[in-house]
């Protein structure tokens, strides 16, 4: 006999730090609800992460509604697991009502609201907030399927350290932040690299002796809301700038990985019969790139002078990217000794449990600033949800502050009509 389902007036699906800052904004609101958690608190940092991984942000920057960081290294970089053990100290800081281990298989409309079910139970709702996070799925390209047998795949979900990889050589597929991160990683272990290189956004780590998130902090960048973005679309894809955490808050980019030897080639098209082929516009993607953070830099500039600041150091410009000319546009795999290819190609999330009609043709989530195009239903934890900073922990503090009010409204209308 099935249980009877289990009304309550929210659910909130996911407990990262996303879900765990509705949960919050949630409570202050006297709002009932409960968080559906697939594994432990903050599980995709527990579980599927490499080990030396590092937050991006600066820890002064990482905070959450009613927490902020309490150590003794403001400036530096969370490991991963601290970070999930800050998640988890901030669950149990709200008392947040997190029901962990329990997998949604499915969210459907009903005729007053939402049908949660899942493998530990069903609950009804008026609203459901989907946390999941847009990193549930490896994006690999369809080339993967014409690696020969005998190399070895791995995509940033399952690599954990160089001691996963046999003595050969690496290929390493993508150059945002993951990409350059695990090329530096790998390159340091002693082994051959190759990396493909396609768009990419190149920063420093720290400018005129601050670190870039303090720049970008100041200068209002991180605060540009959808409405101020030329084209959100596009925004909310951007690949993640080349950034690496590190004690030393050392810069990494594709000029620090050649003068250690790693090699770089353009963006991949294909493997046939173990060759794998590239674009010749390696040399272009740099200049763009190099623009593009001279672009940022400048503005950087222009903030220090309009707001007469004086506590930073002179403003410096950076070497252009060094690429080979020309770069090569074919590898043979096994001639040039390639023992595994990993796939630092991005993510994707996985709805495949929600059966409500709010998919664009490319099946993402239609939404206005997490706003779902059904009532009742909304998204956080995205990319440039509501403004540049959604990108980041830091920006769960004033999204959920907003959609909660937004879904507040909606369950007060609901419970009068």
């Amino acid at each position: 006999m099935t249980a009877p389902a289990t009304h309550v007036p929210a659910v909130i699906i996911g407990a990262g730090h996303a879900g765990l800052a509705m949960s919050r904004r949630l409570t202050e609101r006297s709002i009932p609800h409960v968080v559906l958690e697939r594994g432990e608190v903050a599980n995709s940092w527990r579980t599927e992460r490499w080990d030396s991984l590092r937050l991006l942000t600066p820890n002064w920057q990482n905070q959450l509604p009613g927490m902020g960081y309490s150590g003794d290294d403001p400036d530096g970089y969370m490991t991963v697991r601290d970070l999930a053990d800050f998640i988890s100290a901030y669950a149990a800081t709200i008392s947040a009502p997190v029901q962990t281990h329990t997998t949604v298989t499915r969210v459907r409309a009903n005729d007053r609201g939402y049908t949660v079910e899942t493998d530990h139970g069903t609950w009804t709702c008026d609203g459901v907030v989907i946390a999941s996070g847009g990193s549930n799925i490896a994006n690999v390209p369809s080339a993967a399927a014409q690696v020969p047998a005998s190399v070895a795949q791995f995509t940033a979900m399952t690599y954990r350290c160089p001691n996963d990889l046999d003595d050969r050589a690496v290929l390493v597929v993508g150059a945002s932040a993951t990409g350059v991160q695990l090329t530096d990683e790998i390159s340091r272990s002693g082994r051959a690299v190759m990396m493909s290189v396609g768009e990419h956004v190149r920063m420093p780590r720290s400018y005129r002796g601050r670190d870039v998130f303090w720049w970008m902090d100041k200068a209002g960048i991180l605060d540009e809301g959808r409405d101020d973005l030329d084209d959100l679309v596009r925004a909310r894809h951007v690949p993640s700038p080349q950034l690496i955490g590190t004690p030393e808050h050392r810069s990494i980019d594709l000029n620090a990985l050649t003068d250690r030897g790693v090699e770089v080639v353009g963006r991949l098209g294909r493997i046939s019969d173990g060759v794998a082929q590239f674009s010749g516009s390696l040399a272009n993607v740099c200049k763009l790139a190099d623009l593009k953070m001279n672009r940022l830099l400048q503005r950087f500039d222009d903030w220090v002078e309009a707001a007469a600041v004086s506590e930073v150091g002179p403003a410096r410009r950076f070497d252009a990217t060094r690429v080979p000319s020309p770069a090569r546009l074919e590898i043979d795999l096994a001639e040039d000794d390639i023992g595994t290819v990993v796939w630092a190609t991005g993510y994707r999330p996985d709805y495949s449990w929600l059966d409500v009609p709010v998919f664009d043709r490319k099946g993402r989530i239609r939404h206005d600033g997490g706003v779902v195009d059904a009532p009742g239903l909304y998204v956080t934890g995205l990319n440039v949800l509501r403004r540049r900073r959604s990108s980041f922990i830091s920006g769960a503090e004033r999204d959920s502050e907003e959609l909660s009010e937004h879904l507040d409204r909606h369950l007060r209308l609901n419970a009068t009509s």
